[in-house]
């Protein structure tokens, strides 16, 4: 596709926008022009191609079509099944899976489908055989009652959100941490890396349903296989939650123990982040969960989104070639130039480093909490998010850590160079940051004090990087 082409046709769709609401068409503009001029850290952040882009507005949007391929509950599917079909046929082939599922709307949809499946195919489905009923229609109301109970009290354990787990994974609040009895593993007080003699016992100790591995601030690697082992040694389900690092898989970075699909009954991603996809979940299973898992909608979704279900396949697509696997190798790569670059400046890591695509800085050591650490990068353009570190003293909200990842910047062109010069800038400004105080003058935890001139300099730097590395190169806006 042509740099001319890809450039008339955003600007013919900018003025039909503009026709109806230019606000919004101006919206779209600035928000391009945000993000080329941003240095854009953000982990679970990305850039999908034109053709990802482009695919997501199409008059796929205006149909309806739940069920699954071949068994929709509207009439006129038949392209949304094709669709469908291809986009499953593209992920199973990317990731070597028995079934693939690409209707979730979200990470998180996945993984109630997910939880769901499990429930309906380990409780359900024997309680169902037990009560010789076919379904749960045919129930009496007191054994419906019964059944409710057990699906309602099933044991989940988890990666605790300090630990670098998701808020899916259990977590109280969630809707996770409410639909199970659940608990949660954490990680080496000392080396912040998992302990999986710990999680054995643990698992032992609590028995629990369902086993979900997978993270979203956890540097480093894991090994799916013992996990695996931990399962069966007590009968859980594994579930492993791979939407951070779907990419590298994808890539071909995590291979053998490294990758989760061999090893998991049930794996949950998002399409984007490290995928480089559409905002977007789906789910890959064993041959086994598939029957359980294709009840995704209506158990838990409604219609599915059929232009966003198009744009996956061209994103699975985009995947399976060796392009992409050069790609995901360099967003590792990056990611432990960029923890070098914050060691050699004296700054604290947790578990030192890292060997997937984040890098979690602890930056009380800076003096500062994690919301102050943001909101002062953001000033300086360096787009970021504060994170949880284990046993975070400030909490989920205000925290300690500031999380960073490369898929993005890789996708800009960034290499071992600039990502040193990221870490040389990300230190500046909070070397250059104090904590403030609330009106009262006591001390806060979100407010702070950049130093004049700082937010300018980076942002200077951090310029001639981008300019180097443009956003949608060759994409003018008339």
């Amino acid at each position: 596709m042509t740099d001319s082409l890809i450039s008339s046709a955003y600007s013919q769709a900018l003025e039909v926008i503009a026709s109806v609401e230019p606000r919004i068409a101006d919206a779209t503009r600035q928000e391009l022009a945000d993000q080329r001029a941003s240095l854009k850290l953000i982990a679970s952040e990305n850039y999908a191609s034109p053709a990802v882009l482009m695919t997501m507005g199409t008059w796929f949007s205006d149909k309806y079509a739940e069920g699954t391929i071949g068994h929709r509950f509207y009439a006129g599917c038949q392209n949304v099944d094709t669709v469908e079909s291809i986009a499953a046929e593209h992920a199973r082939e990317l990731f070597g899976a028995e079934y693939a599922y690409v209707q979730p709307h979200s990470g998180i949809d996945a993984n109630l489908v997910a939880y769901w499946s499990i429930l309906a195919h380990r409780v359900e489905g024997p309680w169902l055989s037990d009560a010789g009923v076919k379904n749960m229609n045919d129930l009496s109301e007191a054994d419906w009652e019964k059944l409710r109970a057990s699906l309602g009290n099933q044991r989940l354990l988890g990666m605790s959100l300090d630990a670098g787990g998701h808020l899916t994974h259990g977590f109280r609040p969630n809707i996770s941490g409410k639909m199970f009895h659940q608990n949660q593993y954490g990680t080496d007080p000392e080396t912040g890396l998992l302990d999986y003699d710990a999680l054995r016992a643990k698992a032992k100790e609590f028995k629990p349903l369902i086993l979900v591995a997978g993270y979203s601030a956890y540097p480093r690697r894991v090994n799916f296989a013992t996990m695996r082992e931990i399962a069966d040694e007590v009968g859980a389900t594994l579930m492993v939650d791979m939407a951070h690092f779907a990419g590298l898989v994808a890539g071909k970075v995590f291979t053998g123990e490294e990758n989760p699909v061999p090893y998991a009954h049930v794996v949950t991603s998002t399409s984007h982040k490290s995928l480089r996809g559409p905002r977007g979940g789906f789910i890959l299973a064993t041959e086994e969960y598939a029957p359980s898992v294709d009840r995704g909608c209506p158990m838990v979704l409604g219609g599915p989104l059929s232009h966003v279900m198009a744009a996956k396949a061209v994103a699975f697509a985009e995947a399976r070639t060796p392009e992409f696997q050069g790609y995901a190798q360099r967003v590792a790569d990056n990611a432990k130039s960029l923890a070098e670059g914050f060691l050699t400046r004296g700054a604290k890591l947790v578990t030192g480093g890292t060997d997937n695509h984040i890098v979690l800085l602890d930056v009380s050591s800076f003096g500062l909490t994690g919301r102050q650490a943001e909101s002062a990068l953001l000033d300086a353009g360096v787009v970021t998010n504060r994170n949880s570190v284990p046993s975070d003293p400030n909490g989920a909200w205000y925290t300690s850590g500031i999380r960073f990842g490369t898929p993005a910047l890789t996708s800009r062109g960034f290499g071992h160079d600039e990502f040193d010069t990221v870490a040389e800038l990300v230190v500046d400004v909070l070397t250059n940051t104090e904590a403030g105080t609330n009106k009262a003058g006591a001390p806060s935890k979100a407010t702070y004090v950049l130093n004049d001139g700082v937010a300018d300099r980076v942002t200077k730097q951090s310029a001639e990087m981008l300019d180097a590395h443009p956003l949608y190169p060759g994409l003018v806006l008339s």
